[in-house]
């Protein structure tokens, strides 16, 4: 299994000197990190428009490393061949396996499952939303991978469009429209960025996340036991977040979930509002178990 990702320029800078094996043996010793996304506060980010804006797809992360789809935890993605064939070798492509706003559970398990599905698969979209390039800004990046899909032309592999907002109330606006028909939320790529390389921190304002309510992930550590409609069944969760902070979960759950809880030691998604003067998540709710094909 491939524990690393392939800088595209190095493809190409090899391309252009006629050694593609050497470019290839070259690639594999240039690891680079999946780039995450920080909080958007309008206080202490750059100016809305120094960033590019796109609807936040809630699906699975996948990357294209030119040989290979992963997640972001470099685990192989079970997809069909036909579904990767039309990807391009040697380039890396990041981006959000995808069928439809409000269908994440159906997604996952899609993707989860070590035999692919071919009439499942074609309900997947590839949105593909960076060309990583350790030398260009957003940006031009946007400008490539933009024009790299539209030469793929194929159905299923999809390029995110990005637009610019000249001010908060307009991208506030503009949330509230796409949240209202059943998107997650908005990602904010700054313009003249660059992709962060090994070393470098994954998450900085060049990649900013917006939604109405703020999510994280946090590592189940017991299950405390439900009282009355709940008795026999999960009451709550104690996790510890990334921060080591430890604290309850006792919202968001289904009845189906109370009597098989996420496992101790499984990490979870919740939201909040903010936070308490204790430095804890405010309103903390249950929101998914992080599922990854490789944990199965």
């Amino acid at each position: 299994m491939l524990k690393y990702f392939k800088f595209p320029f190095i493809y190409f800078t090899c391309l252009y000197f006629a050694a593609f094996y050497t470019c290839t043996a070259l690639a594999a010793q240039a690891p680079v990190q999946a780039q995450l996304a920080s909080v958007y506060e309008q206080d202490s980010a750059n100016p809305v428009s120094d960033y590019l804006v796109s609807e936040k797809y809630d699906g699975v992360r996948a990357i294209w490393t030119g040989e290979q789809l992963l997640t972001r935890q470099s685990n192989l993605i079970p997809a069909p061949d036909w579904f990767t064939a039309p990807l391009p070798a040697g380039v890396w492509l990041d981006g959000e396996l995808w069928t439809h706003r409000q269908d994440f559970e159906t997604l996952t398990s899609i993707v989860r499952t070590q035999t692919p599905d071919d009439e499942r698969w074609r309900q997947v979209s590839y949105m593909v939303f960076d060309m990583p390039d350790a030398q260009l800004p957003f940006a031009q990046r946007y400008v490539n991978y933009s024009s790299l899909i539209e030469r793929i032309d194929t159905e299923h592999i999809k390029a995110v469009n990005q637009q610019r907002f000249h001010s908060n109330h307009a991208l506030n606006d503009h949330l509230q429209t796409v949240v209202e028909n059943g998107a997650e939320g908005l990602m904010l790529h700054l313009a003249s960025a660059h992709y962060p390389g090994r070393g470098q921190p994954a998450r900085s304002n060049a990649l900013l996340k917006l939604k109405p309510y703020y999510d994280d992930e946090a590592v189940v550590i017991a299950h405390l036991p439900g009282r009355g409609k709940y008795t026999d069944m999960l009451g709550a969760l104690r996790v510890r977040n990334n921060q080591g902070v430890e604290f309850s979960i006792g919202t968001g759950f289904t009845d189906s979930e109370r009597a098989e809880p996420p496992p101790i030691g499984s990490t979870i998604t919740f939201k909040y509002h903010g936070y308490t003067n204790n430095g804890l998540p405010r309103f903390a709710s249950f929101l998914r178990v992080r599922h990854d094909p490789g944990d199965e």
